[in-house]
């Protein structure tokens, strides 16, 4: 695929972590010997700025820790840094192209929380993105006149969508009514309502990073997820789109 420069605005991809540390000090000018051991690339969109990543960066602890123990040492995770502007998806499309144009051919996951998920969703039709996570993600409500979040970007990937039922800042009905409309043309979508939490998924966050964990590694390395997951991609809607998050998830969870 044609590659593209870094955008004006500055959007820029953070230090490398995993694929046994080799990727910590990846650059355009020494990626040669780290390349071969990259096998997937996961790129973490925090919330409106740096200064509000919500639960991505203890997710970023947890794919290392899981990759290693789980024999996905090809890993590797990016935070994305935007650059000045809104159009976050815009980065986001950047980032996968920069990904593919370090690591060659591999598959991406887009992992957003609130903007970021919003991000992660409508820039998932790039070639490289095999799935997509959103965590609590900042829609846009249709109004008159207006189309509502699309979705025909969506087709061909693994989706999951995590939203707490307490949340104020987006609405999860919203989330929930996308996911409905994916469903219908991409069957590979599922979400998950933690109910009580809130907008940064404070008081579950062991058990969302749990669930994002074992589906960010099914999606892009084994293809097999734990049962929940299983059964909320096999549950015809509404059942698998408003899958209970269960307290204690990911206890019984190797990694």
């Amino acid at each position: 695929m044609a590659q593209h420069a870094p955008p004006a605005r500055g959007a820029r991809l953070g230090r490398a972590a995993g694929a046994n540390g080799l990727g910590s000090t990846v650059s355009t000018a020494n990626t040669v010997n780290a390349v071969s051991t990259v096998d997937g690339v996961v790129l973490l969109l925090p919330g409106a700025s740096r200064f509000s990543p919500g639960p991505v960066r203890p997710l970023a602890r947890a794919l290392g820790r899981a990759g290693r123990a789980r024999g996905a040492e090809g890993l590797v995770t990016h935070l994305v840094l935007y650059g000045s502007g809104d159009a976050r998806e815009d980065d986001a499309r950047w980032a996968a192209d920069e990904a593919v144009r370090r690591y060659g051919d591999v598959p991406v996951c887009l992992a957003g929380y609130g903007a970021g998920g919003r991000a992660a969703l409508r820039a998932a039709g790039h070639e490289a993105v095999n799935s997509v996570l959103a965590l609590a993600p900042c829609l846009d409500e249709a109004t008159d006149g207006d189309s509502p979040e699309p979705v025909k970007q969506l087709a061909g990937r693994q989706v999951l969508i995590v939203h707490g039922t307490n949340d104020a800042r987006s609405d999860p009905e919203l989330s929930f009514r996308l996911a409905a409309r994916a469903k219908k043309a991409n069957r590979s979508t599922c979400r998950f309502e933690v109910h009580s939490d809130g907008h940064a998924l404070r008081e579950h966050q062991a058990e969302v990073v749990a669930l994002s964990v074992d589906f960010v590694l099914g999606a892009v390395f084994s293809g097999r997820y734990s049962r929940p997951v299983t059964d909320a991609l096999a549950a015809p809607p509404p059942l698998g789109l408003r899958m209970p998050l269960a307290s204690g998830f990911g206890r019984s969870l190797r990694g």
